[in-house]
């Protein structure tokens, strides 16, 4: 399946490095032909839901699915890796 430049696609898988799920609605906003058996890919920018960049990120063709008629975009709250808090638990003394 081939994308248009700034058209609109799905996540088919998560992106834990970026706080990605599945099913976040991406823009394609650069195509990267695969070279012989390798697969295209494209980088694709991710908007919070005020328009701000949260995320530019490079994947392969097989991790986006296009946009249907029948689906509905819904919000759920986002929050950037760095900014998670990571419980190591007690220092030793």
């Amino acid at each position: 399946m081939t994308f248009e430049l700034f058209s609109r696609a799905v996540l088919r898988n998560d992106i834990p490095t970026h706080s990605l799920k599945k099913g976040d609605v991406v823009t394609i906003v650069e195509a990267h032909p695969g070279a012989g058996t390798q697969e295209q890919g494209y980088s694709i920018e991710v908007f919070n839901a005020t328009g701000e960049t949260i995320a530019v990120v490079t994947l392969p063709e097989s991790y986006l699915e296009s946009l249907r008629s029948t689906e509905i975009l819904h919000v759920r709250q986002f929050q950037h890796v760095a900014e998670q808090s990571i419980n190591y638990g007690s220092p030793k003394k």
